[in-house]
C-alpha cells in the first residue's frame, strides 16, 4: 500500500507530491460576477503552501444558467481567464497541482443569482423545485459549456478539471430515477441517463486530451442525490472509465461507513474492482485523522479529499507530517480567519451545524 506522502502519476508527467487533496468547497468568495476574488486566492493559496498536493477549486459554473449560489466562481467566460491564470500560478507556486470542479446546478440553480430561468433532466413543479425540462438545444449547450470551461481552464494553466457528477447536481440529476422522468434517449435506461455525463466526459476529453480529467460521483443516495443506485453508479464507473475518465472521485460523506445496498462491503473497495488500475481513485467523506486517510488507502483508493477538516487545518498534511493535533470544530471565527477564511465564508459556515462557536 502506498504512503500518504507517495507521490501519485495521475496522468504521464502530472505527479502529485502526495495523495491529500483539498476537496472543493463552497465558500462564497468569489466576486459577483464569477471572477476570482483575492479572499478565495488567500484560502485557496494558503492549502497549497500548507502541503496539499492537489487544490480544487469550488463547484464552479460553466454557464450562467447554472450558478447556484452566490459568490461562486465562474468558468463561463473568457472574462474570468485573467483570474484563473492568476490562480494556477500561485498554487503552482505552492507546490501543488491544480484541477477546477466543472459543474452546472441544474434543478439545483438559483435563477435569483444567475437571473435565468432553471431546467433539469425533467419538468418539476414543487414551489422549492420548479424548473422546466431542458431541450435538445439546453443538453447540447450544456456539453459544449463543460468542455469549452475545461479548454478555459487549460488555457489558465491548469493540470485538470472535474465534471461535479454528485451530489443531485445537472450530471447526477439525468442519473438519477428520481429526477429524470424523460422518455427519449435521455431518459429511461441507464444508458439513456447516463449518456448526458458520457458524453461530457468524451467532450472534454477532447477539448483537452492532455489534462487530467476526472469524475465526482455519489454512490448511491445521500442527501439532495436522489433515485442513485450503487450497481448503476458501478457500471457508470466503468463506462466513463472507459470514455477517458483519469480519476474517480467518490463522494461517500462518511467514509468509515459501508455502503448501504451492501452494508457489508464498502464503496471504495467496490469502485477499484470496478474500474482498471490506471483510473485513480480519490475518496472524500469526514476524513480528520491520518488514520481516517490510511484506512481508505488500505481499502484501495490512490487518494484522499478533505474538506472540513481542511478548513480549519490549511497545514493538514504538515500537521499530519510532524504529529501536530488536528483543530476540530467547533471553531472560533477567529480561528477560521487566522486559516484563511473571509468573512463571508466564516458566516456560510455558521449554517453548518455545530462547526462554528456561536
Amino acid at each position: 500500500m502506498a504512503g500518504l506522502f507517495d507521490p501519485l502519476e495521475l496522468r504521464e508527467n502530472v505527479v502529485a507530491r502526495n495523495r491529500i487533496w483539498l476537496a472543493p468547497l463552497t465558500n462564497q468568495q468569489s466576486h459577483a460576477d464569477g471572477t476570482l476574488s483575492d479572499a478565495e486566492l488567500h484560502f485557496l493559496s494558503l492549502r497549497a503552501d500548507g502541503g496539499f498536493g492537489l487544490v480544487e477549486t469550488c463547484a464552479a459554473h460553466v454557464e450562467q444558467d447554472g450558478k447556484a449560489w452566490p459568490g461562486e466562481l465562474g468558468v463561463h467566460d473568457d472574462a474570468m481567464l485573467p483570474g484563473l491564470r492568476r490562480l494556477a500560478a500561485r498554487i503552482h507556486q505552492g507546490g501543488a497541482l491544480l484541477s477546477a470542479q466543472l459543474f452546472h446546478g441544474g434543478l439545483r440553480a438559483d435563477p435569483a443569482v444567475s437571473g435565468l430561468e432553471r431546467w433539469s433532466a425533467s419538468a418539476h413543479t414543487d414551489a422549492a423545485d420548479r424548473c422546466r425540462e431542458g431541450t435538445e438545444e439546453d443538453i447540447q449547450g450544456a456539453i459544449r459549456a463543460f468542455a469549452n470551461a475545461a479548454s478555459r481552464c487549460a488555457q489558465a494553466g491548469f493540470d485538470g478539471v472535474e465534471l461535479h457528477g454528485a451530489h443531485g447536481y445537472l450530471l447526477s440529476q439525468f442519473l438519477s430515477t428520481v429526477y429524470n422522468r424523460r422518455e427519449d434517449r435521455w431518459g429511461g435506461s441507464l444508458e439513456n441517463r447516463s449518456r448526458l455525463i458520457r458524453e461530457t466526459v468524451a467532450a472534454v476529453r477532447r477539448a483537452v486530451p492532455e489534462r487530467v480529467l476526472a469524475v465526482r460521483l455519489s454512490p448511491e443516495d445521500f442527501g439532495q442525490a436522489k433515485g442513485l443506485d450503487l450497481d448503476e453508479t458501478l457500471e457508470v464507473a466503468r463506462m466513463l472509465a472507459d470514455g477517458g475518465m483519469d480519476v474517480l472521485h467518490l463522494s461517500l460523506w462518511r467514509s468509515a461507513l459501508n455502503t448501504n445496498k451492501r452494508p457489508q462491503e464498502h464503496a471504495t473497495a467496490l469502485f477499484r474492482a470496478a474500474v482498471p488500475s490506471r483510473v485513480k481513485i480519490v475518496v472524500a467523506g469526514a476524513i480528520w485523522t491520518k488514520e481516517d486517510a490510511e484506512a481508505q488507502l488500505a481499502l484501495g483508493a490512490d487518494a484522499v479529499a478533505l474538506g472540513r477538516s481542511a478548513i480549519a487545518n490549511h497545514d493538514w498534511p504538515e500537521r499530519v507530517r510532524r504529529g501536530d493535533a488536528i483543530q476540530r470544530p467547533p471553531f472560533p471565527g477567529a480561528v477560521l480567519r487566522a486559516e484563511g477564511a473571509s468573512a463571508g465564508f466564516v458566516d456560510y459556515l455558521r449554517g453548518w451545524k455545530n462547526f462554528v462557536v456561536p
